[in-house]
């Protein structure tokens, strides 16, 4: 015959056991087919995209997975975080328009000094190309053969001429850019700074 302690140490452990088993969960989704299934396995890896729901055992949804969002979506949200981490940075770098003319000023004059220095520098380099020329001219209406090192020279000095101009069209397409950018920023500037009154 059981002792009355066992017996009530039985039944407690009968009656909490089901308290101590873990919630058994449901997943409702939508197949391939469009049959929407109750699962307590799970959902397959390849419709977790499609979203689905977790349902307790009395059948009440307590968790929704939505679906994941498509390629236009996904686009569309990265570019509005990139957009919100641009407007953050310009608020950052600037408090007024006038700080962005100010900005845009100190650039082009910078770049525009860049452009002096090398202009200068082509046209030093045209004229030393002039002056080897004519001492190749000399050579020639003397009769004589052009030294190679002349020669050399002067292709050096033409080669330095074209790296010069590729080097001025740079910092004058740079210029142009920045006078977009500075633009550009203002204006936002302007929008972000109305939004904020």
């Amino acid at each position: 015959m059981l002792k009355p302690a066992l017996i009530r140490s039985t039944l407690l452990l009968g009656l909490l056991l089901p308290a101590l088993a873990p919630a058994t969960e449901l997943y409702r989704y939508v197949d391939d087919q469009g049959v929407t299934v109750l699962s307590r396995q799970g959902v397959p890896p390849e419709l977790i995209g499609k979203g689905y729901e977790v349902l307790n055992e009395q059948g009440r949804v307590i968790q929704v997975v939505p679906p994941a969002p498509s390629a236009e979506e996904m686009q569309r949200l990265l570019m509005e975080k990139a957009r919100a981490g641009s407007d953050k940075q310009l608020l950052r770098l600037y408090s007024s328009p006038a700080d962005v003319d100010r900005a845009r000023e100190r650039k082009l004059v910078e770049l525009d000094g860049l452009i002096g220095v090398a202009q200068g520098n082509l046209q030093s380099a045209r004229t030393q190309q002039a002056n080897l020329q004519s001492q190749a001219a000399d050579y020639e209406r003397a009769g004589r053969a052009v030294p190679q090192q002349l020669l050399s020279q002067i292709d050096s000095q033409k080669d330095e001429q074209r790296r010069l101009q590729k080097e001025i069209d740079r910092y004058k397409e740079l210029r142009e850019q920045a006078e977009v950018s500075f633009a550009a920023d203002r204006a936002r500037l302007g929008e972000l700074l109305d939004r904020q009154r």
